[in-house]
């Protein structure tokens, strides 16, 4: 087994075991979208995608989670069925209203052709006042085959809640970068080489039940050469997508 879907399932295991041996609940959410898009480019092929969930917040201030997202087939990531995103992190209050948090995310790919998991740790900072939150993150993966070098994601975001009313509106911008050291596996993250993302969005949150829509874009006007780039959803789109939480 290699190391990402060690780590991914290391964290499902702990996810079921801990509440059982410590008395803890778990919280979760069942997801579709019109497209999986993350950093402005598809994951999904420009295809409708499931998602699952479960976390697990400890009162040390860790938290455990698992992700688990239908990719069809996508090439961006050789064919994969679906990636289980697993992460651990830690995080807590700073005063003055600013919050951090550090995390480290295993991506484990399923049915994907030749080795596409892939790791990264991030930080994160965010300030709250009211309904109003403002935040920064930053987030690296190291040099590693499946992703042809390392790379670095850095972005601004915001979101603002509408006072008695259930919209909540979003948006956030980010660059990625990093260096190459094999051309088409770059690709994966970075088809355009290195380039901006941006997105704005509203949520209409009900109790357990979301709706959002997003449009999102990113600054790449040329895609690689590559299989791994899926050229054909790398530009702007609009998304649709509904959760329910428990």
């Amino acid at each position: 087994m290699r190391y990402a879907e060690t780590l991914a399932a290391a964290a499902l295991l702990v996810l079921i075991a801990w509440p059982a041996a410590a008395q803890v609940s778990l919280g979760g959410s069942v997801e579709v979208a019109t497209d999986e898009r993350r950093r402005g480019i598809s994951w999904s092929e420009g295809k409708a995608a499931p998602a699952a969930s479960l976390s697990l917040q400890l009162p040390s201030g860790f938290d455990i989670g698992a992700r688990v997202t239908g990719l069809r087939g996508s090439p961006r990531s050789g064919g994969a069925d679906a990636v289980v995103d697993a992460s651990i992190g830690y995080g807590g209050d700073l005063g003055l209203g600013f919050r951090g948090e550090g995390f480290v995310v295993a991506h484990a790919f399923t049915g994907a052709r030749g080795r596409m998991d892939y790791l990264e740790g991030g930080l994160g900072l965010t300030y709250q006042l009211g309904p109003a939150q403002i935040g920064a993150d930053a987030r690296y993966a190291p040099a590693q085959s499946a992703i042809g070098g390392d790379n670095l994601y850095v972005a601004a975001r915001a979101q603002l809640g509408l006072p008695a009313t259930p919209y909540t509106f979003a948006a956030s911008i980010g660059r990625s970068s990093g260096a190459v050291d094999d051309p088409l596996r770059a690709a994966r993250l970075r088809p355009g080489g290195n380039y901006s993302d941006w997105l704005v969005g509203v949520r209409r949150v009900t109790g357990p039940v979301s709706l959002g829509l997003d449009y999102s874009g990113t600054s790449i006007d040329r895609v690689m050469a590559s299989p791994y780039a899926d050229a054909r959803n790398s530009g702007d789109r609009l998304t649709a997508r509904a959760s329910f939480s428990f």
